[in-house]
């Protein structure tokens, strides 16, 4: 009776999660056609490499913080919305302690980062605001609920989308086209940020502390080792769109960006599914019951490679749609981009387990490892072939992830949830794969559709019957 309820609440709470998260988080991609065209290449980069460094800014500045919430469901029992009021306080007092340290050397600070006042002051602003969202988020899911974390995160997004589109079509019609940068910052900022300190005044009013030395130094043991950790796994996805913008300008960091952008899509799937699959992976784990992790777990890596290569073999369609002309060149990224994002989705399952165990010491040591690989391999093949070898040599650091956290996960919790082998070899098929389907291109797009269609067909008969299993056994 006990797997009953946990498995319906799961499963209702991870459909409506999913379902909530590909709405907002795919309004990132709807938008996208718009962005390409009312901005030139250059100015979307800039935007993009402005997300990129908000991207690094918040686990830094909060402490990572925010990640001590899934864990602490299972210590705290009834005490947790005081833990997590408590906790969110520790993390604002840490980004003012940061905001006060980039005030003393503000002019070198804004010309590493390459911003303005607007944009120096509205990230602050943004990483205050968006850390309390994340303590929310993570709360809800850990208690397999979802109408206030897709409420609060609708209200924030719907609006700032929609404002800074205006603002910016507003710029060019008005002649403020050096502005329309800031323009857009402002118009898809301020909203989140109001909506952020609107949820740092609920949490504190629901969970009733401010300041606890108990609960802080909970919070810092298992957050402080995640830093690096967190810090690695944003360096890999932002740095390659940082390091082309110093090394080859904004315009060739636009044509990158848009082909991030593509492999977002999958992103977004794999997030959300992740968010919905992690509650229910760790009651089992608390439950001893971790034999029933592999299955799914597999059909979900098989539905996500199979996703991936419909991206990669549709990309010319894709690119002609999300950019115009300039943006042609992204076609070639596409397929290290979206494997890479794969290969990522696969390391969850390893960097999770060592997570539940509290080994997040060791998960920093795997990620920061893999990091220096992947800055040094993008500095050299960058400079040597060009910016487009930053998408191969972060699909190949994400392969090196997997492999690393897989043996760590062993080694360190003396176990294996999820078979280290299967999950190589799974993403040796579909990373070959991808890379292949390049190759087909050159070909007129009537054979590429036939292709497609064939695919869809084995896929239909192979996966669909297993992922109708995995839901008869949830209910079951």
């Amino acid at each position: 009776m006990k797997d009953n309820k946990l498995n319906k609440l799961a499963l209702k709470a991870g459909i409506f999660y999913i379902v909530g998260q590909l709405f907002i988080r795919g309004l990132t991609f709807l938008t996208t056609p718009v962005y390409t065209r009312l901005l030139t290449r250059a100015q979307y980069g800039e935007i993009r490499v402005y997300e990129s460094w908000l991207l690094i800014m918040v686990p830094v500045m909060s402490l990572c913080l925010f990640r001590s919430v899934d864990r602490a469901k299972y210590d705290m029992g009834e005490k947790y919305n005081g833990y997590v009021s408590c906790v969110q306080t520790l993390s604002y007092f840490s980004i003012f302690g940061f905001f006060g340290i980039c005030m003393l050397f503000r002019p070198q600070v804004q010309k590493l980062w390459g911003m303005t006042d607007v944009m120096f002051f509205m990230a602050f602003l943004y990483v205050f605001g968006y850390t309390s969202i994340l303590f929310m988020q993570r709360r809800e899911k850990q208690m397999m609920r979802y109408k206030a974390s897709i409420f609060i995160t609708t209200v924030t997004i719907v609006p700032a989308t929609v404002l800074s589109i205006f603002l910016i079509y507003w710029g060019r019609v008005h002649g403020y086209l050096d502005k329309l940068v800031e323009l857009r910052i402002w118009g898809f900022y301020v909203p989140q940020v109001i909506g952020g300190l609107i949820v740092a005044v609920l949490l504190w009013k629901q969970g009733g502390k401010f300041i606890q030395r108990e609960y802080w130094k909970y919070a810092l043991k298992y957050s402080l080792p995640l830093i690096p950790e967190m810090l690695s796994i944003q360096i890999m996805n932002q740095a390659d769109k940082i390091m082309i913008q110093f090394l080859e300008g904004y315009d060739y960091t636009g044509i990158f960006a848009l082909g991030t952008t593509i492999s977002f899509i999958i992103w977004i799937v794999e997030d959300s599914v992740w968010n919905a699959f992690l509650p229910w992976m760790y009651e089992k784990i608390s439950q001893g019951e971790t034999a029933d992790i592999e299955n799914p777990w597999m059909i979900l890596m098989h539905g996500f490679g199979i996703l991936s290569w419909y991206l990669v073999v549709l990309a010319p369609e894709i690119v002609a749609v999300l950019g115009s002309k300039e943006y042609r060149m992204a076609v070639l990224l596409i397929a290290p981009m979206v494997t890479g994002t794969l290969l990522r989705f696969y390391s969850y399952i390893y960097t999770a387990i060592q997570n539940y165990y509290k080994k997040t010491a060791y998960v920093a040591v795997g990620t920061i490892f893999t990091m220096v690989i992947n800055v040094i391999l993008n500095y050299v093949c960058i400079i040597r072939f060009g910016y487009m070898a930053a998408a191969y040599t972060t699909a190949a650091s994400y392969f090196i992830l997997l492999v690393l956290q897989g043996y760590l996960e062993k080694k360190i919790t003396g176990r294996r949830v999820v078979s280290l082998k299967k999950s190589v070899i799974i993403s040796a098929v579909y990373l070959a794969l991808n890379l292949a389907t390049m190759e087909l291109f050159v070909l007129q797009w009537y054979i590429r559709y036939g292709i497609i269609l064939a695919v869809t067909v084995l896929a239909v008969k192979w996966i669909l019957p297993q992922f109708l299993k995995v839901v008869k056994d949830f209910k079951k």
